[in-house]
């Protein structure tokens, strides 16, 4: 599959249309959709699901499970899809394997992720894929324009409402085939694993076990982790290339020097050749962050390795300076283009403006550039101004601890050791989200699983004949892991005699 399809977390506030900013808070690559800058890193396979394979459906869904208003009980359409293809049937209590939709669309889930499909043979398994609700084509009130209006009706998207939406189809799913004992396990990846995660706490009774790839629930203000995402960007272009890294980390004074230039402004936008005049040195830095950070998430061996050689290039009979050397990076990463979009115009859409809600209201992870960070100015996350930010546009405050009192995780170890079972959380360690990530194991039933190399999700990504031996065994552990939850699940079905 091509990048575009790779999960991420953009989170971005940006002051533009599609964005706003919170000042000590550049754009980092977000738990969502690739705003597909990387075009110049190769093909990944792409999954054709036959329609024959594949079912479409609609799901009556509940616009508000928790209370009891005349407004509570209004409907909407959820998108749903099954693949019955490998399914061994009700009568063998087959299992379930349910993909929970993060922020994008149910298309964009079919192509991005290969776990169920590659492995429905193997478990005989149902597939399920939920589209999550205000993304894609699962919008309540009616229309995008009334849905995304203002903090009245976009107060209806959050993670309980979405847990409560996925049991829901969950239930009628397994109503609908007649498979009252098929056990389900739950998968998703970045804040999909999170879901998953969650899912399994909230809804054991629903959810056999639950796979969650690279999910960041330790990267909140109760919980945020020691060292931070740009930590790891500074990591592993420092361990790529030293050079490399140097000449990164020296770029952004020399942008700020260029810009105090007469008509400096004019200059770094001829040089960068933006798309649109730059109004500030920011937006150009912001831009390259972004490029850094999406290098780094989805690396996968090549793409920090792809910039560091331009960067580090030397043309022959020319003089070539630290921001050239910047630029032949940007070009590395994201083509030969007529010109560069550093105000991410093109990225205006639904599940942006969805997702910033959510990084407005419950999903606040406190990114910014800190001490060790060293390779990026320093410029810690301000919850202040972000908090600022987030009255201004919506007229309602964040609320940055709630995720952790909802979800129990301000001491992690001891309560899922004590109250969670049947979860992996898997990372790998080149990701930056690792960092918020479960990376021990916690008891015999959440275990971590921890690849040196891995990069965000790509466990859960599609199979291909490339992959190194690393991602094999990582990927094998996980179905030996499952098949002992399924094995130990059907013993208890026979001790207790029970019967579909």
């Amino acid at each position: 599959m091509s990048l575009q399809f790779t999960i991420l977390f953009l989170f971005i506030f940006s002051t533009s249309s599609s964005y706003f900013i919170c000042p000590a808070h550049s754009k980092i690559a977000r738990l969502g959709i690739s705003p597909n800058l990387l075009k110049n890193a190769p093909d990944r396979p792409t999954q054709k699901i036959a329609e024959s394979d594949l079912k479409l459906f609609y799901f009556n869904q509940t616009l508000d499970h928790f209370t009891f208003t005349p407004e509570s009980y209004l409907t909407f359409q959820q998108r749903y899809a099954i693949d019955s293809k490998h399914w061994a049937g009700a009568k063998a209590n087959a299992p379930i394997l349910a993909f929970l939709g993060l922020e994008s669309s149910l298309e964009t889930d079919f192509s991005a992720f290969g776990f169920l499909r590659d492995n429905a043979p193997h478990f005989k398994a149902l597939c399920v894929y939920i589209e999550h609700t205000y993304y894609g084509k699962t919008i309540p009130f009616g229309s995008v324009k009334e849905a995304m209006k203002n903090a009245s009706t976009l107060g209806y998207l959050n993670t309980a409402q979405a847990l409560a939406d996925y049991a829901a189809i969950l239930l009628h799913v397994k109503e609908k085939y007649s498979t009252k004992h098929s056990p389900i396990i739950v998968v998703g990846g970045s804040y999909g694993g999170m879901l998953a995660a969650w899912f399994r706490l909230k809804y054991p009774h629903i959810a056999l076990g639950a796979l969650a790839s690279s999910a960041p629930l330790l990267y909140f203000e109760d919980t945020r982790p020691k060292f931070g995402y740009y930590y790891i960007i500074t990591k592993v272009f420092k361990e790529t290339n030293k050079r490399c890294y140097n000449t990164i980390r020296k770029s952004w004074k020399q942008i700020d020097k260029v810009a105090a230039k007469p008509n400096g402004l004019l200059i770094l936008g001829k040089k960068f050749k933006t798309c649109a005049p730059l109004n500030k040195s920011f937006d150009l830095k912001d831009f390259l962050d972004t490029i850094y950070a999406e290098a780094v998430q989805y690396n996968e061996g090549f793409l920090v390795t792809n910039v560091c050689s331009a960067i580090n290039a030397n043309p022959p009979n020319r003089k070539i300076d630290i921001l050239d050397r910047i630029f032949a990076g940007v070009v590395a990463l994201t083509g030969n283009q007529s010109c560069y979009d550093t105000n991410y115009s093109v990225l205006v859409a639904n599940d942006d403006m969805a997702w910033r809600w959510q990084g407005c209201s419950e999903i606040v992870i406190p990114v910014g550039h800190d001490k060790q960070d060293a390779m990026f100015p320093t410029s810690p996350f301000n919850m202040t101004s972000f908090i600022e930010g987030c009255e201004s546009n919506y007229g309602v405050s964040p609320r940055p601890h709630w995720i952790t009192t909802y979800y129990g995780i301000q001491d992690i170890k001891l309560i899922l050791r004590r109250f969670g079972s049947n979860i992996i959380f898997s990372n790998g360690l080149s990701d930056p989200y690792s960092v918020g990530g479960v990376l021990e194991d916690l008891s015999d039933s959440v275990v971590a699983i921890t690849t040196n190399n891995g990069s965000h999700c790509q466990d859960i990504n599609l199979k291909s004949k490339g992959d190194p031996e690393w991602l094999v065994m990582q990927r094998e552990k996980e179905i030996k892991i499952i098949d002992y939850w399924l094995l130990k699940y059907q013993k208890d079905l026979r001790d207790l005699n029970i019967s579909i």
